[in-house]
């Protein structure tokens, strides 16, 4: 984007309410979301994200998109399931709820992207405990979730179940972006203030749930004799000579381990009791040569949990301070409680209900705004098959959307590729 128009886009950025999501204004914040989304990306890639980061510290709109990132959550879980369970609700396409669904995956990303920046994550301000709620919720759902269920196959669903098992695959993706975002937030241990260090450790206990993650690495699995590890979007085969190599997202619990007990501000402030401890301790198992050789600074981890193991840390000191909390949540579920079937038929009828002649222009609006040379700038792998999945060199030439191996696939493909194709061409 040329900085003129990155920065209209970011001025532009507004919270919203939670009866108004999936509306004509609300559809406009989600492309100025996800534009910047895209935009960060690429700037990332190309070492350039500074005026991004510039531009949403100087406009003061980070508060802005952690509201709305946590109004889409509350919306996910208060309106979506009554939404599907609506009688009356049989929409001519999912496409536009599959829109909300994806603005909180949007907005995450462009987190992740920026948060890498002290400055951005002081520009939070009181709404950095939010988004540590928001993390500590996201990793709680990591932890305690099955990974073969996300790494088999299941039959093809119909709506709604085809938007409720999208909004749980996502879900997923979600969540470990949270874990880098909150991986950043530790970064900054130093310049946050007292009542983020004391939900991160003491509150949310985030050390143990980390230690969790570590124990159970939802992000892999075994499946028929084999590994298999999730990055870059999909499941993947590991093959037997790179089983031990650390991936992103383990080299992410690690630094964020790091940062929470080796930080003399968080040693003094956290709770080394005998549960803690005990939990701590068990991290000694996973600290193999191997992986200290990928990260050379889990040396000083295993001096201090070899310290820990023989000593009895003194108990925090305890300060006579008047605790911030957040409110982004609270705000939100009171504002709206009792209101959740109201706000769905509400929506049903206004944002989820729209003519033909309305889905083809907003069909064309969304594929100015995901671009196509952009999505395959950012695309790690290349095409896969809609069908096969295997790579592919065919496009479909009307909406140039989907990739085929062969003519027989596209065939194959065509009765439920149709309706969009239709739409979008």
């Amino acid at each position: 984007l040329p900085p003129a128009e990155a920065e209209a886009l970011v001025q532009a950025l507004q919270g919203t309410e939670l009866r108004d999501i999936g509306g004509q204004r609300w559809l406009r914040q989600h492309e100025f979301v996800e534009k910047l989304n895209m935009h960060g990306i690429l700037s990332a890639s190309a070492g350039q994200e500074q005026l991004l980061t510039e531009l949403l510290v100087t406009h003061a709109k980070i508060p802005v998109l952690i509201g709305e990132l946590i109004s889409v959550e509350i919306w996910k879980h208060k309106v979506f399931p009554v939404l599907c369970r609506l009688q009356d609700f049989k929409p001519r396409s999912t496409f536009p709820i599959y829109v909300v669904l994806h603005h909180e995956a949007s907005i995450i990303n462009l987190l992740e992207t920026v948060f890498f920046y002290k400055e951005i994550c002081e520009s939070a301000e009181d709404s950095i405990l939010d988004l540590i709620d928001y993390c500590h919720r996201k990793l709680t759902l990591l932890a305690a979730r099955s990974t073969k269920a996300q790494a088999g196959n299941s039959a093809d669903p119909v709506p709604p179940q085809e938007l409720q098992k999208q909004a749980e695959t996502m879900e997923f993706e979600i969540s470990l972006k949270a874990l880098s975002v909150l991986r950043f937030i530790t970064d900054q241990v130093q310049s946050l203030p007292l009542s983020a260090l004391t939900r991160m450790l003491n509150t949310h206990n985030l050390p143990c749930l980390l230690v969790e993650l570590v124990e159970h690495c939802p992000w892999s699995c075994w499946e028929a004799g084999k590994l298999k590890k999730f990055e870059n979007g999909t499941w993947h085969v590991v093959p037997p000579e790179d089983q031990v190599k650390m991936t992103k997202l383990d080299g992410q619990v690690w630094l964020a381990l790091l940062n929470l007990l080796l930080s003399p501000e968080c040693q003094r402030k956290y709770r080394f009791d005998g549960f803690n401890k005990s939990q701590l301790l068990k991290l000694r198992a996973f600290l193999t040569d191997v992986l200290i050789d990928q990260l050379p600074n889990l040396v000083e981890m295993q001096r201090f949990l070899s310290y820990l193991a023989v000593t009895e840390p003194a108990p925090p000191k305890k300060d006579l301070i008047l605790e911030q909390v957040p409110v982004i949540w609270d705000h939100i579920l009171k504002k709206n409680s009792g209101k959740w079937e109201a706000i769905a038929k509400h929506q049903v009828k206004h944002a989820f209900s729209p003519t033909e002649e309305e889905l083809k222009l907003q069909a064309r609006r969304w594929a100015q705004t995901y671009s196509l040379d952009m999505m395959e700038a950012l695309a790690p792998d290349k095409p896969r098959c809609r069908v096969c999945g295997v790579e592919a060199a065919k496009r479909c030439s009307r909406c140039r959307n989907e990739w085929y191996c062969t003519r027989a696939c596209q065939v194959q493909h065509w009765q439920k590729h149709k309706p969009a194709c239709n739409l979008m061409a």
